[in-house]
């Protein structure tokens, strides 16, 4: 009988032992888990903060590049006034480089968006239709040029952003009568 036992331990504790293996291993493997998410996590916090500080750099740029190259336009209308192509050119060339900057940094997700922007005077819902048709003008001309429609967006602001408030001086005015171009990430 004492030779039946002694195997039949010896099985059991080997059992044991194997049992007591897979669970080391998949406690292992639980916290390498959740270890991975974790730094998932923080990576992809990381990666976020990179992208915020990268677009904020680039809006920057693209913010002077848009004040140094400020189209005229007939009053109350979408048309140029004079010749408008070097300032155009100068906006092209701007975004190239932005979307050279966002290639390097690996962003794929991206759109440009140029805002039209008036001053105060006239009603509210004509300065806004306004500020849509100059922006489209805009985007219109930097698609011309190359940018990808796609690539690039319209909208109206028309005196919800003033820069000087109030507004009741020809420079003033002036001042306000603008558009802007921004780089928006996507989200993804």
């Amino acid at each position: 009988m004492r030779f039946l036992i002694v195997p039949l331990l010896v099985a059991f504790a080997a059992s044991a032992q194997f049992d007591t293996d897979q669970l080391k291993k998949a406690a292992q493997e639980a916290g390498k888990s959740a270890a991975g998410q974790a730094e998932d996590k923080g990576r992809g916090a990381a990666q976020k903060a990179g992208a915020a500080e990268l677009e904020k750099k680039i809006n920057e740029k693209l913010l002077d590049d848009s004040r140094k190259n400020q189209c005229a336009f007939k009053s109350g209308s979408d048309q140029f006034e004079g010749n408008c192509n070097d300032k155009l050119d100068n906006l092209y060339n701007g975004l190239i480089n932005a979307k050279k900057s966002l290639a390097d940094a690996g962003v794929s997700g991206f759109k440009f968006e140029v805002s039209g922007h008036t001053d105060s005077s006239g009603s509210a819902a004509k300065n806004k239709a306004l500020s849509a048709k100059r922006a489209a003008k805009i985007a219109k001309e930097l698609v011309a040029k190359g940018i990808p429609k796609e690539q690039i967006i319209s909208v109206g602001k028309g005196s919800t952003e003033r820069l000087v408030k109030p507004d009741k001086t020809p420079e003033a005015k002036a001042k306000n009568r603008r558009y802007e171009i921004r780089v928006r990430l996507l989200a993804k």
